[in-house]
């Protein structure tokens, strides 16, 4: 029971230090990614002396948080945003990391003396652009919709196939000519199965009457990791049926809609902060220095030449001008997944795999200063911040608090003295008001005239000081009807 207690009070504490930095970051400049690996770094050896070095555990745990991270990127992702930059965002997750790889692995092969396939193997992981490290950032500069709907397509796409690579040159058997075919099953098939389980997930959660709303978020949230386990059980892409999936639900017709996108931004946090503590924690500091130089060489090669190359061949059919070029290539954010894929090749005892998984750590540190604290910076020189850009803005959050008021859903049951009520005669007190009405799956705005009937829902928007006498109101009506008042039910 003490360890328990130990291990839930330093959790929370770690939790609360996360949540702080995020306003930290922000006003610093500085990706919370950074804070989050550095309560990581202070948890282990560095000073607290926490000792963590399971390979495997931390690449499940990695593997699992980037399942939710992707799942809250593809439910949060507007389909009407991206929908115009969808085959730039897929020739940006494909042709460019081929290119990528290439390119990367070829100069590294040259200028640090690695052999071709462990140098191939340093590309694939480095090829990566990371879905949380992208929606943090881009989201709030003001970016035109093309741009920003291309990048989240890509981080959000682009995990599929350079696990597979990375998968494929950490194995010890040759690679022979059928690799290419089994790249586009498992892409094709992870699609198709995300398509289907998103498809078949809405259509299921918009049947079914569950008796709490906050049960739908979860269900929404349990269909995309579904996903992922329907994907690695048929030996396609776990990752990218995923995405797809929560791609499919996050603009479906979902119930509750506001609160799944709210649940599922939350999770998408919380796996990013224990993610990137994780491998703070993992991380080796006194090993960090001896790969510097490699590091560095690595970082310049890929920054100024394979992520440069492989964006103007990946957009070369779309004419994309030169100053969206330079955006989308200095716009590659690493992030946690290079980390986590770094050790697939360490848990297969790769030679050469322990020095890679500390590259990565410190070219994530350095690509991380360096791009994400200037793309603000060069996002407005290059001309392409938009004043003004149209954001969805999310009902059940802060715009409600900063009004002070708050959302009431009422369900009339069968057997409700609400049946046959005229929203005159329901009195609500001054500060609440009934704003819809959904029956029979339409919704309406009510008017004095409209009668209310069993199996109606209403929304009732109230000020916080007329919340509980609304609450009672409503309950008063539903237990002795129209004349409640004059029969004494208070509704307490």
């Amino acid at each position: 029971m003490g360890d328990v207690t130990v291990v839930l009070g330093v959790g929370a504490a770690v939790l609360l230090i996360s949540v702080i930095a995020v306003r930290v970051s922000t006003r610093l400049g500085l990706p919370s990614l950074l804070l989050y690996l550095g309560i990581g770094v202070l948890l282990g050896e560095a000073a607290f002396g926490i000792k963590f070095d399971d390979a495997d555990l931390t690449q499940s745990l990695g593997i699992a948080a980037l399942v939710l991270i992707l799942t809250e990127g593809g439910i949060t992702t507007r389909w009407n945003a991206v929908k115009s930059s969808l085959w730039l965002g897929v020739a940006l997750s494909t042709v460019a990391v081929v290119v990528s790889v290439a390119v990367t692995g070829t100069a590294l092969h040259f200028l640090l003396g690695l052999d071709w396939r462990m140098a191939l193997l340093w590309g694939a992981v480095l090829s990566s652009t990371d879905a949380a490290a992208v929606f943090s950032v881009l989201r709030s500069l003001g970016v035109g919709p093309r741009l920003t709907g291309a990048l989240e397509l890509e981080s959000g796409l682009n995990d599929a196939p350079v696990y597979i690579a990375v998968v494929l040159l950490a194995s010890s058997d040759a690679i022979s000519w059928t690799a290419p075919l089994l790249v586009i099953y498992e892409l094709g098939v992870g699609a198709l199965i995300g398509v289907a389980l998103g498809y078949l997930g809405g259509a299921g959660l918009r049947r079914a009457a569950l008796p709490s709303t906050g049960l739908y978020p979860l269900a929404t949230v349990a269909v995309c990791v579904m996903a992922y386990t329907a994907g690695d059980l048929a030996h396609a892409s776990g990752f990218l049926a995923t995405y797809v999936a929560a791609l499919v639900l996050g603009n479906a017709r979902l119930p509750h809609r506001a609160d799944t996108l709210s649940f599922a931004e939350g999770l998408g946090w919380l796996a990013q902060i224990g993610l990137f503590v994780l491998l703070g924690l993992y991380a080796s500091p006194s090993r960090l220095l001896d790969v510097l130089f490699p590091a560095l060489v690595a970082g310049v090669v890929l920054t100024f030449v394979g992520r440069p190359l492989s964006v103007f061949l990946a957009s070369l059919p779309f004419k994309v001008p030169w100053r969206e070029q330079v955006f989308l290539s200095w716009s590659g954010l690493r992030g946690a997944v290079p980390i986590v894929f770094a050790l697939i090749p360490l848990i297969q005892g790769v030679e050469g795999a322990r020095e890679l998984v500390d590259v990565v750590f410190v070219l994530v540190i350095v690509l991380t200063v360096v791009q994400g604290t200037t793309l603000p910076f060069l996002a407005r020189r290059l001309g392409l911040v938009k004043a003004g850009e149209a954001q969805e803005v999310q009902v059940d959050s802060s715009p409600l608090d900063e009004l002070g008021a708050e959302l009431l859903q009422v369900h009339i049951q069968r057997g409700s003295k609400l049946h046959g009520v005229y929203m005159t005669e329901l009195r609500l007190p001054i500060g609440a008001t009934v704003s819809l009405v959904v029956r029979s799956g339409k919704s309406f705005t009510p008017q004095p005239t409209t009668r209310l009937q069993t199996d109606d829902q209403l929304l009732i928007v109230t000020t916080e000081e007329a919340r509980d006498a609304a609450e009672r109101r409503v309950r008063a009506v539903d237990r002795a009807g129209r004349y409640a008042r004059w029969k004494g039910e208070s509704g307490d």
